[in-house]
């Protein structure tokens, strides 16, 4: 399409010299943006193994934030992998990742970057809550454990806002829903139904169709969080 524009504005210059000089450049454009899409697109076709793997490595990173390891956290992991991908699934994964990845040291930055280069922002999101229910499992998310997310938020490219909404699913205070839709706590009622209709699209599961499972599900749940803090605040603004 583009070739054919370029070599149209070309003619209304040069007439045919300049629809045939129009028509290469434009292919040449082209060509280059259809590569760049094949690129992004590539760039996150994560396999499948890598995924669980770097997954369970960045869930053994929150296991041992606080310097001890609680049975509810790994009882967590291998209930949410069973869950997602059957027992015989689970094991072998759990069987790769100690033979390949427990017995290396794990350092956050390179775990972080395979998914920031693989992963899409919406998939990305989808591990930090997973992370959040691992820190939680036990009842309560640690001082550590906030630091420990809160780099690996960061080492994802998390924007501080997606990382505050999280949180507030998992470390309660009185203005959660305000947190959890990214809103100041005197927006308006107009205001929270435009932030509910903003990140409904941002965690609605069909932007992961196609997805590891797994992410699926922590979407679906993080889903419900936003349509439940919308409720929330439109009861409380209509009282």
């Amino acid at each position: 399409m583009i070739k054919w524009v370029a070599a149209a504005i070309g003619y209304s210059f040069l007439r045919f010299p300049g629809a045939i000089l129009g028509f290469m450049v434009g292919g040449f454009f082209e060509h280059l943006t259809k590569n760049s899409v094949q690129i992004r697109r590539s760039s996150y076709a994560i396999n499948p193994e890598t995924f669980q793997l770097n997954l369970l490595a960045l869930s053994a990173l929150i296991i041992k934030a606080d310097g001890k390891i609680e049975q509810r956290e790994l009882d967590f992991v291998r209930n949410f992998f069973i869950g997602q991908y059957g027992k015989e699934r689970a094991d072998s994964i759990f069987r790769n990742f100690n033979t390949q990845i427990k017995k290396e040291a794990q350092r956050l930055d390179q775990l972080t970057q395979v998914f920031v280069q693989q992963t899409a922002y919406e998939t990305r999101l989808q591990i930090l809550h997973f992370l959040f229910g691992i820190a939680n499992a036990d009842g309560h998310v640690s001082n550590v454990e906030l630091e420990k997310l809160s780099q690996i938020a960061s080492g994802m490219r998390l924007r501080l806002p997606d990382f505050e909404s999280i949180k507030a699913m998992f470390v309660k205070s009185t203005d959660n829903a305000y947190k959890i839709l990214e809103i100041e706590s005197n927006a308006s009622q107009d205001d929270i139904k435009k932030a509910y209709r903003r990140m409904a699209k941002k965690y609605h599961p069909d932007k992961l169709r196609g997805q590891d499972p797994a992410m699926i599900k922590g979407a679906e749940e993080k889903f419900r969080e936003v349509q439940k803090a919308y409720e929330t605040l439109i009861r409380l603004k209509n009282n």
